[in-house]
């Protein structure tokens, strides 16, 4: 097949999961012998067109003119996206499908599936409903409205979780047999001969201290507060233990504001932004991994964490709840529960032998179940079901139009006849 994805991000512009997800998708797209095409945002010094080992990557520039709000900047960017796909396009001949990631590359979808006669297939990684628990401006009620735009002019929805089918189906009344759940996947090769850097260790803890990781965005839906709040109750059950805190987000000084005022300052510490490099030796030092969500469509950090051997510890919501098995590859909490997130967290601790048991088990099943060749398999069987619904839409349309016309000659005929009945009879 010959597939054109739409983003408004990919590597090294990396601003969620959507870069990553793209990236090595179409990685595997290419192994599996086809041709992909990636439209995507300019930022920094990265060249206008790149070969990503077979992706042939397409970069655009926002308008010049400075937009008025970040609504006005992603309308822009689709102008832009509109007219280097219509230059690849008849550059390069049509596509079988358009591969459309998020709102934020909706309308450009919309134009060229229009435009060009091509299938539309759209992948919505979360909802905006989702990330603020509803619905309360003006602004969120625009990208709510043009998230259900995008899935009523796909052929064929993806999303990355049975919570996402449910919540789209509940939010934008979508027939439940256009969704499609298509999990998002890991690079199961990723920490193949990364060991633990005790150097790098000791830059954020002590040797006797075990390491409590949060890796992620600091915003609200991530739960952090929580994890904080846990901490008094987990270091009065295991005093030699501390939080590290990475990434970067809107709540970083809401967080150290909280940090100080419970007087945790020595056993929490904030690294910022790590690197890919980083993050790897991050998670081979870590101890117990903690992603307390409250809101998730899918938690690619999760698998992350288990497949570098890190016993991992899950709020009871979206993806994460379908990952996770208590107890069996991993632990649960109660999400915004900081009591049910310390009692999970302190039996990991306690228990040596529970993490050797979950941390096997939780390998074993991201291989099995998140692996990309798997998940390209599965969106391709939905580019399929895309690209035969259309056809068949085509061949309907077509045969309604063969009888409105045999309906337009049968009538004029008829009126003919009747014509020269009336001039026989006068």
């Amino acid at each position: 097949m010959k597939i054109l994805m739409l983003t408004w991000e990919y590597p090294p512009r990396i601003v969620g999961g959507i870069a990553r997800v793209v990236n090595d998708l179409s990685k595997r797209l290419i192994k599996d012998g086809h041709d992909v095409y990636v439209v995507t945002y300019k930022e920094g010094n990265v060249p206008y067109y790149e070969n990503d080992k077979g992706v042939h990557v397409y970069r655009v520039d926002n308008y010049m003119i400075n937009p008025n709000n970040f609504i006005d900047w992603t309308m822009q960017l689709n102008f832009n996206m509109i007219s280097k796909a219509a230059e690849i396009i008849n550059k390069e001949g049509k596509f079988d499908v358009i591969h459309a990631h998020d709102w934020l590359v909706a309308y450009a979808a919309k134009t060229l599936k229009e435009s060009f006669g091509i299938p539309l297939v759209s992948t919505i990684h979360a909802t905006e409903a989702g990330r603020n628990s509803g619905i309360h401006t003006s602004e969120q009620k625009y990208v709510n409205d043009t998230e259900w735009m995008l899935t009523y002019e796909s052929s064929e929805v993806i999303v990355n979780s049975k919570f996402m089918k449910n919540d789209l189906q509940r939010l934008f009344g979508l027939p439940y047999e256009k969704i499609n759940v298509v999990p998002n996947g890991i690079n199961t090769t990723a920490y193949n001969g990364v060991e633990k850097d005790y150097d790098f260790r000791r830059k954020y803890a002590l040797d006797n201290e075990k390491i409590i990781l949060f890796m992620g965005r600091l915003v609200y839906e991530k739960g952090v507060q929580h994890l904080i709040s846990a901490m008094p109750k987990i270091l009065s059950g295991y005093h030699d233990s501390k939080l590290i805190i990475a990434g970067k987000g809107g709540m970083l000084d809401e967080l150290k504001r909280q940090v100080d005022s419970m007087g945790l300052g020595s056993k929490v510490y904030f690294t910022g932004y790590l690197n890919a490099k980083q993050v790897s030796k991050m998670y081979k030092c870590a101890d117990v991994s903690v992603f307390p969500s409250t809101y998730e469509p899918f938690g690619i950090v999760a698998l992350e964490a288990m497949l570098a051997g890190v016993p991992t510890v899950v709020s009871d919501v979206g993806g994460l709840n379908e990952i996770i098995e208590h107890r069996v590859d991993g632990m649960k909490s109660y999400a915004g529960n900081a009591n049910s997130l310390a009692d999970s967290i302190l039996e990991l601790l306690l228990n040596p032998q529970l993490c050797d048991k979950i941390t096997k088990r939780a390998r074993q099943k991201v291989k099995n179940e998140y692996n990309w060749a798997k998940i390209a398999q599965d969106t391709y069987f939905t580019y399929e079901k895309a690209i035969c619904k259309t056809m068949a839409e085509r061949q309907k349309e077509q045969i309604i139009q063969e009888k409105a016309k045999k309906v337009r000659k049968e009538s004029e005929i008829t009126s003919l006849l009747n014509f020269k009945k009336r001039q026989a009879f006068a």
